[in-house]
């Protein structure tokens, strides 16, 4: 199927099975409902929020049966699964027995883009193991300056399916998808996408690194104008190249160096674009100065890059990516600057939840106390603090996999100071910001950017961010 074109199901007396209530599930089994389909939703949990959203559903007519996701309800003829949900699963491999085949909610928005009668807005996707929602939300940013009505959905929390079936009427759509996502998106065909990196990361989901790369590498399937891949990232290269795309679809680099013909990336402060130009063997456009991303650490500036290349792939002029660039302000707890005390700077870098990120993370600045750990999710620390190494002042440590990382620095720093907090609770990050001001000297950074999950001690990674700033904020007071 052709990226412009519109996918007609006649939906109808349909027996689909929708696997999982929540975020997905629930606005594709209305979906579904509303157009004909005899919709069953199964859900592992029978707990008492899912008893009230079935309960929701139930009331439109729709059967919904709690406690019991993995048995494939009779004369089922499509599945559509949240992204969560595991492909080795039993519901699925009945289904793949029966001929039943499986979608995930974004191949259902993609199915039903333009339902509503409207023109489907094109999609811009955005995947990779790191700065996904940084990137697509700069991108929705720009397409604004541009003066295009636009909004960023999809993993970003955004459902896609109220997006294409909402109101409002979009030029174009900024998509960060996950590997989840697409996984089960098999249809999916985007003006543009871009694979950010590629670091091991869910890989007990999908099983191994190649199959994990392989997902990540559909984004590019069928583009029309541009496949985005990062130069300092060879893999994402590798997928371009393996991709099946629209012809006369471009591959286009973002580098945080000069960069070459076909590529964006940075001269002396300033990022241009050598893609989309007249005469890309000779001219360069200036689009942006590195101070107008914010924060203009490398990977930040890497992210902005990835999302000027998409909007210059739609045809954003480059003055709106300066504008949209400028207007943008990231999330909390990814790079946030908190406080100085003392001539030393505090940074929550929470959503930094795995060693990629991380690595990012502590490449941002020249001297740093690091706070770290949490629940590793298998992951292993050598790499992390071998490059690490020299720019770490000191580090504390928490949570309930901090050993993993202590014995990574005792094999690789064993110069560094370490402070090994042996607690889980969440009073511990009190503890640890103190000792990290102990460890600082003035210029240095003290930084958050755990290289862990957070569920050991934390709700989620907002929490963790959140005791940090609390922790941070009260020392100040202090000294003032």
């Amino acid at each position: 199927m052709g990226s412009q074109e519109v996918s007609t199901v006649d939906w109808q007396g349909k027996h689909v099975t929708v696997a999982g209530l929540g975020v997905s599930g629930i606005p594709a089994a209305r979906a579904l409902h509303e157009r004909g389909a005899l919709v069953t939703v199964v859900n592992d949990s029978d707990d008492e929020r899912a008893r009230a959203q079935a309960a929701e559903l139930e009331a439109l007519g729709i059967t919904v049966r709690l406690g019991d996701g993995a048995t494939l309800p009779p004369s089922t003829e499509l599945v559509v699964t949240a992204p969560g949900w595991q492909p080795d699963k039993p519901l699925f491999l009945a289904a793949a027995e029966a001929g039943v085949p499986v979608w995930g909610d974004v191949e259902l928005a993609w199915r039903l883009r333009g339902d509503n009668g409207r023109k489907a807005a094109p999609w811009l996707a955005v995947t990779g193991t790191n700065g996904k929602t940084t990137t697509v939300r700069m991108l929705a940013s720009i397409l604004e300056a541009a003066g295009l009505r636009t909004a960023a959905v999809g993993n970003i929390g955004v459902s896609l399916l109220d997006a294409v079936l909402g109101e409002t009427e979009y030029d174009v759509l900024a998509v960060e998808l996950s590997s989840y996502q697409l996984h089960w998106a098999p249809s999916l065909r985007a003006h543009s996408a871009a694979v950010l990196n590629l670091a091991p990361d869910h890989l007990d989901w999908h099983g191994s690194m190649e199959a994990y790369a392989a997902d990540k590498g559909r984004v590019y399937e069928g583009n029309t104008v541009a496949c985005v891949y990062n130069v300092a990232d060879p893999a994402t290269e590798d997928l371009v190249r393996e991709a099946d795309v629209e012809e006369g679809c471009r591959a286009i680099g973002f580098t945080l160096g000069a960069p070459g013909p076909s590529q964006l990336g940075v001269v002396d402060g300033i990022l241009v674009d050598r893609a989309f130009v007249a005469n890309r063997q000779k001219q360069a456009q200036e689009l942006a100065e590195v101070s107008d991303v914010d924060p203009p650490a490398p990977h930040n500036i890497a992210n902005a890059l990835a999302a000027a290349a998409l909007a210059r792939a739609f045809g954003v002029e480059p003055a709106a990516v300066r504008d949209g660039l400028r207007a943008f302000r990231p999330d909390a707890h990814r790079i946030e600057h908190v406080a100085d005390i003392g001539e030393v700077a505090y940074v929550d870098d929470s959503k930094a939840t795995n060693t990629h990120a991380t690595e990012a993370s502590l490449a941002a600045y020249d001297s740093i106390v690091w706070i770290a750990g949490g629940l590793a999710k298998g992951a292993t620390f050598d790499e992390l603090v071998i490059g690490a190494a020299k720019r770490l002042r000191g580090v504390v440590l928490m949570g309930a996999d901090r050993a993993l990382i202590h014995e990574a620095l005792t094999r690789h720093a064993p110069e560094v100071p370490v402070v090994d907090l042996d607690r889980t609770d969440t009073g511990a990050m009190s503890e640890a910001v103190a000792r990290a001001a102990e460890l600082a000297r003035p210029g240095d950074t003290v930084l958050l950017a755990p290289a862990c999950a957070s569920m050991d001690m934390f709700t989620n990674y907002n929490k963790r961010g959140e005791a940090f700033a609390d922790a941070v904020r009260a020392r100040a007071d202090e000294s003032a």
